[in-house]
């Protein structure tokens, strides 16, 4: 699964705006799936998978986006933190008694289906570690005036500035209107982020801006990870 894909924010805004009761189970479904298209835990559809989770006491769901060194929001244990390095993200289902870990893959059947499956592992508890929004905003800011400083010193070809839209930055009704901003914002750096090209630069040049833009990934996975949270925290003014 790339990282990039919005499958886990889209779950954790939309099953946090739904389990708050600021949208209906169908229409958190409908915005999970808009993307990736239909999504299957095991073999459950999600729709009848997130009622089974209510049922069984689900409370909250958490997003981790771990990279290799980074594990982002994960708390064991290692084969599920494994799962999740290599997916690039992963949720973390909160329920009453235990945990559960759910990391998405490709799900191809014959020549036409696309969608997404997440295999399901026991997961550990949630992290509070983590930064708050304001603490991701902060980071986020001081990530982006660094790389910017960095990037100017490293003279290479000339590189098209790519309009994108946010890929998994779109929150959930219920979410402050801080969380939206920092979310859109972190979804587009992390959009530009992937399109980051090498060829041209020396040796000496590749390094500078690789580690200038290890930075501000890691702000930027941080912030995306604070911006879902955001709903947990008490409200204050944006």
């Amino acid at each position: 699964m790339r990282p990039e894909s919005p499958v886990c924010p889209s779950l954790v805004a939309w099953g946090n705006a739904w389990l708050a009761g600021h949208v209906g189970l169908d229409e958190a479904a409908d915005h999970v799936e808009s993307a990736g298209g239909p999504v299957i835990a095991g073999e459950v559809p999600l729709r009848k998978y997130l009622a089974n989770l209510r049922a069984s006491g689900l409370r909250e769901v958490r997003l981790a986006l771990p990279a290799p060194g980074d594990p982002l929001g994960l708390s064991g244990p290692a084969t599920f933190n494994s799962a999740a390095v290599d997916a690039g993200q992963a949720v973390i289902a909160v329920l009453d008694d235990h945990n559960l870990g759910l990391v998405p893959a490709p799900d191809l059947r014959g020549s036409s289906y696309v969608g997404v499956r997440l295999d399901v592992h026991e997961s550990g508890p949630v992290r509070h570690d983590l930064p708050s929004l304001a603490e991701a905003e902060r980071e986020l800011s001081d990530a982006i005036r660094s790389a910017t400083e960095a990037l100017a010193s490293v003279d290479g070809p000339a590189q098209g500035r790519p309009e994108l839209g946010p890929r998994g930055g779109d929150l959930a009704p219920g979410y402050p209107a801080r969380a939206h901003r920092v979310s859109a914002l972190a979804a587009r750096l992390a959009a530009v982020l992937s399109l980051a090209d090498d060829r041209g630069l020396t040796s000496g040049q590749i390094a500078a801006r690789g580690a200038a833009l290890r930075e501000l990934d890691r702000a930027v996975r941080r912030a995306l990870v604070a911006a879902h949270h955001a709903i947990f925290e008490p409200l204050k003014n944006p």
